[in-house]
């Protein structure tokens, strides 16, 4: 539906030149979004999707296996719509004390990512709800090193910005003046919150993303904590138990029509076309979570029988080998710590492990030896190279 402009321009002083500032009309959509028959049909699709990605803990032994590769893969993703080139075997690395090499601000990005969202999730957890509180506190840790972290983290703005360009004369989009970010903001947090808006959780929660990517906030990592709020309003809602709905994948290989709908919503009021977008996105990516989920268990499973083959030395290797499959990049010492034998004997069980071709040694050296499961991280690894 072409409801027109959703917005007002406000005209404003910055940097010396006179732009048009966009400040978006409180949600919800008016008149209220149409639903279709095939668009009642999508949402149902979808919700069915997020319903077998919910119930992924009855698949998985320990589901928080893939919730720890999971989260880190989307931060990977998530981080390199925001231009950085990290993969997630950096990050991986980069968590381990031992391995050689300074810290680099795109691997540092990431890793403020994966703590932003364990962080909100603490405090989730704690009994705070979904709210622009918990919102500034997440984007405190998200730019608390490297990159961002002398652009007021954890505040929201106080100066304009702006999308595309080099200049606010002549970007692509310029968001509401620093003064009116509060009142937009405080809108939003209402919409999250009312009890008479009658819109399904995950109707709310593309909405709500639109909206905050229009608000933007903050002067930096705005698409990172949007993309965020999705998971965290799914899961608060009670429609997912773990944060495991992540779209970054779905809008990275669809970016230009992503920002193309996005500027659509506020020229035009297309919310619909948006809606349909998201939705599939929903399906595909809760689909494509649990066939992977699936592949993990069928992997770990084959590797197995391939170690109980072994005969009498399987039970030293399978304890090596479980440990590889919580965490996929990691030293002898960690073995050793993780499942409490000795060194030599974490050694002679990852040995065997290489041997067999589980492991892939990546540095080299003869100590401080840092080993892969390769198999592992090439199923997550699945459209999460860089950019």
């Amino acid at each position: 539906m072409q409801r027109g402009i959703t917005g007002e321009y406000v005209t404003s002083m910055t940097g010396g030149e006179r732009v048009c500032a966009f400040v978006p009309i409180p949600l919800p959509p008016q008149p209220p979004l149409e639903f279709s028959p095939a668009r009642q049909r999508l949402l149902e699709r979808a919700t069915l999707a997020l319903g077998r990605l919910d119930s992924i803990t009855l698949l998985l032994p320990e589901p928080d296996i893939f919730l720890y590769a999971y989260v880190r893969r989307e931060a990977v993703l998530s981080s390199q719509i925001e231009g950085t080139q990290s993969s997630l075997s950096d990050l991986l690395l980069f968590e381990l004390p031992e391995a050689p090499g300074a810290p680099f601000d795109d691997v540092v990005e990431v890793s403020n990512y994966v703590a932003a969202l364990e962080h909100g999730m603490r405090r989730l957890g704690e009994g705070l709800p979904l709210c622009n509180r918990l919102l500034r506190e997440m984007h405190a840790v998200l730019l608390s090193r490297g990159r961002g972290s002398g652009k007021a983290p954890g505040e929201f703005r106080k100066s304009q910005n702006w999308i595309g360009g080099t200049r606010p004369g002549e970007a692509h989009f310029v968001p509401p003046p620093p003064d009116r970010v509060e009142v937009c903001m405080a809108d939003l947090e209402r919409f999250l919150h009312d009890e008479r808006q009658l819109y399904p959780t995950l109707v709310k929660a593309a909405l709500a993303h639109v909206q905050f990517e229009t608000i933007h906030p903050f002067l930096d990592g705005n698409g990172r904590l949007g993309r965020l709020l999705i998971s965290f309003i799914l899961h608060h809602d009670g429609l997912l138990s773990r944060p495991l709905l992540y779209l970054s994948l779905y809008f990275k290989r669809h970016r230009s029509l992503y920002y193309e709908l996005l500027d659509r919503v506020r020229r035009t009021g297309d919310w619909e076309r948006w809606i349909d977008f998201f939705l599939e996105g929903v399906e595909k990516t809760a689909e494509d979570a649990v066939e992977t989920a699936r592949r993990l268990v069928l992997l770990f499973r084959e590797d197995e029988n391939r170690i109980q083959a072994l005969g009498r030395r399987s039970s030293t290797v399978l304890h090596c080998f479980r440990v590889f499959c919580r965490r996929p990049i990691l030293t002898i010492g960690d073995v050793g710590k993780a499942t409490g034998i000795s060194y030599p004997t974490a050694a002679n069980g990852v040995a065997m492990l290489e041997e067999l071709g589980v492991l892939r040694e990546l540095t080299g050296r003869r100590r401080d030896r840092i080993y892969a499961y390769d198999a592992f991280l090439n199923l997550l690894n699945a459209g999460a190279e860089p950019l």
